[in-house]
């Protein structure tokens, strides 16, 4: 009976995805990602196993070869960067992910962050709880623009929420022109969308021409008066550079879903700077992303056991004896 390790730590033994993949003939195995997992603790945990249901926990080409009878590794979510998509399809492993899973909660987020950041609601409750009482103005979203930093599901679910509230939307992507059909968005270059946002919001997957893509420079082109937010991947930004521009007042400040290191260190630079606020990785964590996750994520992995997976990120890579 081939085994399954399921790692999300929102599945559990007994649920629906327990179920149905005890249903499809499989054995689970629960171990939840909570915090950071030790590399010997994950190769010790894939012994014997045939298929992972996992979490955002590092998949290296080192714990990849050392799990011989692993076939299938399914992230409950869309980014794959902690895993080593390359190394698994010399291995023959099929890597998925869910594409679009959770952008309806992302999208819903990244407002929620804006309207947070634009009336200071953070640090006004922050204040109240210290025995003062902040009246300090806020701003609103009408009027203003928003500059989305790449073009995926979780980005095209903000443009008519934020069209809603009255903004600007404009964008930059990687995706090809064909691809760029929605009227209310208008597609420019990097450096433009960062002169011209009030707003800068990052929906781009993580990859060597991201990493860092927020940096120094990028910031001293934005708007004194500009927010940053993050709900994609953490080294995206430069956390350096981006504490160095909010105290020198080169932009306004950040809302930050996702950072470099999670949980957050406690000697992080990224503490008790006033503009920035950093938030523990929620924007697809609501009950209804969760639930499609677990459901889709088990019959993408039931799927690519029986050789027919529909969101392997690494298919085209696997030679041809692996297969």
């Amino acid at each position: 009976m081939p085994r399954v390790l399921i790692t999300t730590d929102y599945l559990h033994p007994g649920d629906d995805v327990d179920r149905f993949l005890r249903g499809a003939g499989l054995e689970t195995v629960h171990l939840p990602l909570v915090g950071r997992r030790d590399p010997e603790q994950l190769v010790a945990a894939l012994a014997g196993i045939d298929a992972a249901l996992v979490a955002n926990e590092p998949f290296t080409a080192d714990v990849l070869a050392r799990a011989p009878h692993l076939r299938v590794i399914v992230r409950t979510g869309v980014g794959y960067d902690s895993i080593d998509v390359a190394a698994a399809a010399r291995l023959g492993i099929t890597v998925s992910n869910l594409p679009g899973i959770n952008a309806n909660a992302v999208a819903e987020y990244t407002l929620g962050l804006l309207l947070a950041g634009a009336r200071r609601l953070v640090q006004s409750a922050r204040g109240v709880a210290q025995g003062s009482w902040p009246r300090e103005d806020g701003h609103e979203l009408r009027g203003a623009t928003l500059g989305l930093i790449g073009y995926g599901a979780s980005a095209r679910a903000v443009v008519p929420l934020a069209r809603a509230f009255g903004m600007t939307v404009i964008c930059t992507t990687g995706v090809p022109p064909r691809l760029r059909r929605d009227p209310a968005v208008r597609f420019v270059e990097l450096p433009e969308l960062l002169a011209t946002s009030d707003y800068v919001s990052i929906h781009t997957a993580l990859t060597d021409r991201t990493r860092g893509l927020l940096d120094a420079a990028a910031f001293t082109r934005m708007k004194p008066t500009a927010l940053l937010v993050n709900t994609a991947r953490g080294p995206i930004v430069d956390e350096a550079a981006l504490v160095a521009a909010v105290r020198e007042g080169r932009i306004a400040g950040a809302a930050l879903d996702v950072v470099r290191e999670e949980p957050l260190p406690p000697g992080s630079p990224l503490r008790d700077v006033d503009g920035i606020v950093v938030y523990s990785h929620l924007a697809g964590q609501t009950a209804e992303a969760r639930a499609a996750a677990g459901r889709h994520g088990a019959e993408e992995l039931v799927a690519a056991l029986e050789g027919r997976a529909r969101f392997a990120v690494n298919a085209e890579l696997i030679p041809e004896g692996k297969k």
